[in-house]
């Protein structure tokens, strides 16, 4: 009698070969991208922060744990179907809200904003959550309306970015709460809200700010950082101001115009290594980029950038449910308005603000904050076909 041949799989045979499973659609270009750009922002963090005699790694040691620990909160939304995470986005949602409203009771201020926990050595920023929790919540609503937007259901989408926009204004920090309104309008154009609303909103939007403004709830500072870029080739600037916010830009501009087109070379950067221009390594990090790696390396790194929202808007294009096509132009009206913003504000063409350079800033908040909404969309991409 002839002998059945049996056929001995092997182990995880069937997750290497199954089309399907998730973990064969990695976007990979994505994370390369992520990648280096975060390992580029360790560098300059380090370069912008270890003074003449480079023998303070304290930025250094702190941004790589931030990193790392951003790369394990990324790993760990991709994990998770994004439809159980925005399942749960009213706890997430609502914990922020909590979060946002007990800083401002129990919270440490710095520079006229009292927007953090002091945790030990280390800070934790709310404010910075909200933006992904805005992101959850939108597109949690959204997805019950099926479309379907009327004016009640319009109040209760706007509701979702205000509410956090609110709390965040009364830190205050004007920064990041634009970065909440360019999501919210975002998705509401990304929902199929009606134009004529859109439009309305739009004008809303640009009265508050003006409300904002010159209702003083910003201190004097805060609205000089917000104007000085206007102003910033007048000769009838007092002593006051060119001593404050116009010698930041001033000193920001020239920094990276001192690069020319190949930079003065990677720590090597005279007005970096000597601190000319204040919070380098945080808002202003982009101008060590410019005076290290000059017009080649500042270049590299906005074409990296460039890789990073076309990935994000192809995921979101690419995504099998409305859900996840919200997640992703929600993460992706944040990226490029940070960047835009926080690049344009260095050479003079953008308003300064408080907004962090995603995965190149100094600070643990943005820095996690940043690698868990590329989590989101990395876990629509591995699942698009399931």
């Amino acid at each position: 009698m002839a002998t059945i041949p049996v056929t001995r799989r092997r182990p995880l045979a069937s997750l290497r070969h199954d089309p399907s499973a998730m973990w064969h659609h990695v976007d990979w270009v994505l994370a390369g991208c992520l990648a280096a750009i975060s390992v580029l922002g360790v560098l300059m963090v380090y370069s912008s922060t270890r003074g003449p005699e480079p023998h303070d790694t304290l930025y250094l040691q702190r941004q790589v744990l931030y990193v790392a620990v951003g790369l394990i909160a990324a790993a760990a939304v991709a994990l998770i179907d994004y439809h159980r995470i925005v399942d749960r986005a009213p706890i997430l949602y609502g914990g922020t809200l909590v979060l946002l409203l007990g800083v401002m009771v129990v919270g440490r201020e710095q520079k006229g904003t009292q927007g953090w926990f002091a945790l030990g050595p280390f800070q934790l920023q709310p404010s910075e959550f909200a933006k992904v929790a805005v992101v959850l919540g939108f597109a949690y609503l959204a997805t019950l309306f099926h479309g379907d937007i009327d004016l009640r259901r319009l109040g209760a989408l706007l509701a979702v970015g205000a509410v956090p926009i609110a709390l965040v204004l009364l830190q205050p920090d004007l920064g990041t709460a634009l970065v909440s309104v360019v999501v919210t309008f975002a998705m509401l154009v990304a929902a199929g809200v009606r134009g004529r609303f859109l439009v309305l909103l739009g004008i809303g939007a640009v009265l508050f700010a003006a409300l904002v403004l010159s209702s003083g709830v910003l201190d004097t500072y805060q609205q000089d950082r917000l104007t000085v870029f206007a102003t910033q080739e007048s000769a009838s600037r007092t002593l006051e101001e060119e001593r404050g916010v116009a010698y930041n830009l001033e000193q920001s501009k020239i920094a990276i115009g001192s690069g020319g087109l190949q930079g003065k070379g990677l720590f090597n950067g005279p007005l970096t290594m000597d601190d000319w221009v204040p919070e380098q390594h945080t808002d202003f990090i982009f101008t060590a980029v410019g005076e290290e790696l000059g017009l080649v390396g500042a270049g590299a790194l906005i074409a990296a950038y460039g890789v990073v929202v076309w990935r994000i808007w192809r995921t979101a294009q690419l995504a099998r449910d409305d859900t996840g096509t919200l997640l992703c132009l929600g993460v992706l009206a944040m990226f490029v308005f940070q960047i835009f913003q926080n690049i344009g504000m260095t050479m003079g063409i953008m308003p300064i603000t408080g907004i962090p350079l995603p995965f190149m800033s100094y600070g643990g908040s943005s820095t996690v904050m940043a690698f868990i909404a590329m989590g989101l969309v990395l876990n629509v991409h591995m699942r698009r076909f399931r």
